[in-house]
C-alpha cells in the first residue's frame, strides 16, 4: 500500500478503513522521530509509551465496530506550552523545569484524542513564546528542515519544523504576535491562527491574555480545516473561549471562490520587505486575477501598541521570577520582560485605546472586502544566530523585525492562515490569507482554490 504517513486525512481514513493499524502507523512516526529529531531539535519530550497504548486503544475500538473518529490513528504534537498529562509543562524555560507534572491536558489535546488522535510529545520553542526565532538558550536551537543552518522561526519553531521535517503531519502552536504563522512561512507549511477567542486555551501557559490564540500547523488546507473542525467549540475553563456555535469549514472548503472579493494590502505591508516576499503575494494575486489593493490605517502603530502591551502582560506574569532568579532566564526573554516591566501604565492605557480605534477601522475595510493578501515575514528563513538583516536599505535586527506584518493582524484578533509559497533561492515563504472575525471558512476557501491551481504546497523535506 502507497500510503502517505504525512497527511493527516490520508492516515485517518486509512486506518478507519483497515487498510493500516494507527499502531503501524504511530511507530512509524515513532521511528522518523527517532532518525530526524537529533539533527532538527523539534521535541522536547517524546511519549512514546502512551501513544503506542492510545494506539492500540483505538485499533481494538476500530475492531469492536466503533468510531474512531476523524482523526483516527493521525500523530500529532504540541507546542510544549499546553499541559499534557503527566508531563511538566516547559513553556521554553529553564525555570519551569522545577514545576511538577500537568494533572490533565490542555482542552485542544483533549479534544484531538477524542478524535482519535495520537500524542507524541512537546515540542520546542522560544521561551514563554516570546521571540520569533526558537534559538533557545536552554533547550537549543530549532532547525529549519529546507536548510539546517537557518532558523525554523518561532516562538512555535518546533511546530513548523515537525511538520516540515515530516516527523508528525499535524502539530499545535501559539500565535501572540505571529508566533504560527511567522514559522509556518519560514519552514514552508501551512499555519492557522483563527479568530481571537475561538478555539480555547484551557490549559495553555499565556504569554498575553489578550492576545494569545492557538491553531494548528499541517501541510494541506483540508488538514488544516480537519483540525479547526475538531477543536471548536465553548470551553468554560478558558473565559475568553467564546460562545458562538462551531461552524464547521471542511465541508465548505471547496466550495471555490467565485464572487469572493479579494484584495492586496499596501502601504506599511509593501514596506521593508525583501522583492521575493512581496513577489510570494503578487504570484497569488495574479492566479487569483487580483489587482485591487487596500490600505490598513496606522498599521505602524498597531506594531508599537502590539509590543507596548505584550511586552507589558508578559513581564507582569514573571515579575516575581525576574526580581529573584533574573540569571535563569534566556537573557534575551529576560531583557525584553524587563522592559516590558519599566513601561508607564500610561502607555499601556494609551495603546489599549488606539486598540479600539484601530480594530474599527480595520473592520470598516472587510464592509468591502472578503479576504487581503499580505506577505507573512518580511524575509525568508535567516541564518541561525544572524542578529541583522538589510531591508530598503537599512540594517536592522531580526528577533524583532520578523512579525513586522503579523503584529498589526493579531493586535485586534482577526483570523489568517499563513499559506506556503516557493522562493527562488528555494527557500519557502508565506502569504497572509486574512479576513474579518468568525470568516475563517472564506480563508480556507481561498486556501483551498491556491492549492488546487498548485500556487501554494507544503513541502516535506
Amino acid at each position: 500500500m502507497n500510503l502517505d504517513l504525512t497527511n493527516a486525512v490520508s492516515i485517518a481514513a486509512a486506518v478507519r478503513d483497515r487498510q493500516i493499524t494507527a499502531l503501524e502507523v504511530t511507530q512509524a512516526a515513532l521511528q522518523r522521530i527517532a532518525a530526524r529529531n537529533q539533527e532538527l531539535n523539534c521535541f522536547t519530550s517524546i511519549t512514546a509509551d502512551t501513544a503506542l497504548e492510545d494506539a492500540a486503544r483505538i485499533d481494538r475500538e476500530i475492531a469492536a465496530g466503533k468510531n474512531p473518529g476523524l482523526l483516527a490513528g493521525v500523530p500529532f504534537a504540541v507546542k510544549n506550552l499546553f499541559d499534557i498529562a503527566g508531563i511538566t509543562t516547559l513553556a521554553g524555560a529553564k525555570i519551569n523545569a522545577e514545576n511538577p507534572p500537568a494533572t490533565q491536558d490542555a482542552t485542544a489535546v483533549t479534544k484531538l484524542k477524542q478524535a482519535g488522535a495520537i500524542l507524541v510529545g512537546a515540542l520546542n520553542m522560544d521561551e514563554y513564546a516570546y521571540g520569533f526565532v526558537t534559538e533557545n538558550s536552554h533547550y537549543g536551537a530549532t532547525h529549519n528542515p529546507h536548510d539546517l543552518n537557518r532558523v525554523a522561526g518561532g516562538s512555535s519553531g518546533g511546530s513548523a519544523a515537525a511538520v516540515a521535517g515530516g516527523l508528525v503531519p499535524l502539530t499545535l502552536g501559539s500565535d501572540t504576535n505571529g508566533s504560527i504563522r511567522v514559522p509556518a512561512a519560514l519552514c514552508g507549511v501551512f499555519g492557522f491562527k483563527p479568530t481571537y477567542g475561538r478555539l480555547s486555551r484551557a490549559g495553555v501557559a499565556l504569554f498575553s491574555s489578550s492576545f494569545d490564540h492557538i491553531g494548528p500547523f499541517a501541510g494541506s488546507v483540508a488538514e488544516i480545516a480537519t483540525v479547526f473542525d475538531v477543536l471548536q467549540g465553548e470551553d468554560k475553563r478558558d473565559p475568553v473561549c467564546t460562545k458562538r456555535p462551531p461552524e464547521p469549514c471542511l465541508s465548505q472548503i471547496n466550495q471555490g471562490i467565485e464572487g469572493m472579493r479579494i484584495a492586496i494590502v499596501g502601504d506599511y505591508f509593501t514596506q521593508k520587505a525583501a522583492p521575493e516576499a512581496l513577489s510570494a503575494v503578487q504570484k497569488v494575486a495574479e492566479v487569483l486575477n487580483v489587482s485591487q489593493y487596500v490600505s490598513i490605517p496606522e498599521a505602524h502603530r498597531a506594531k508599537a501598541a502590539a509590543f507596548v502591551i505584550t511586552a507589558t502582560e508578559g513581564a507582569n506574569l514573571h515579575l516575581e521570577k525576574l526580581r529573584n532568579r533574573p540569571q535563569d532566564f534566556d537573557p534575551a526573554t529576560r531583557d525584553r520582560f524587563l522592559a516590558g516591566a519599566l513601561i508607564p501604565s500610561s502607555w499601556y492605557i494609551q495603546a489599549q485605546r488606539f486598540r479600539r480605534w484601530y480594530r474599527d477601522k480595520v473592520r470598516e475595510i472587510f464592509a468591502n472586502v472578503d479576504v487581503i493578501l499580505a506577505p507573512t515575514t518580511p524575509i525568508s528563513a535567516p541564518l541561525i544566530g544572524q542578529q541583522t538583516m538589510i531591508l530598503d536599505g537599512e540594517e536592522i535586527l531580526v528577533r524583532p523585525h520578523l512579525g513586522l506584518f503579523t503584529q498589526p493582524l493579531s493586535f485586534i484578533g482577526l483570523p489568517v492562515l499563513s499559506v506556503p509559497v516557493q522562493g527562488a533561492d528555494g527557500l519557502p515563504l508565506g502569504v497572509q490569507l486574512i479576513a474579518a472575525p468568525y470568516n475563517e471558512a472564506s480563508i480556507l476557501r481561498v486556501a483551498a482554490a491556491l492549492s488546487e491551481m498548485g500556487v501554494i504546497s507544503a513541502k516535506v523535506v
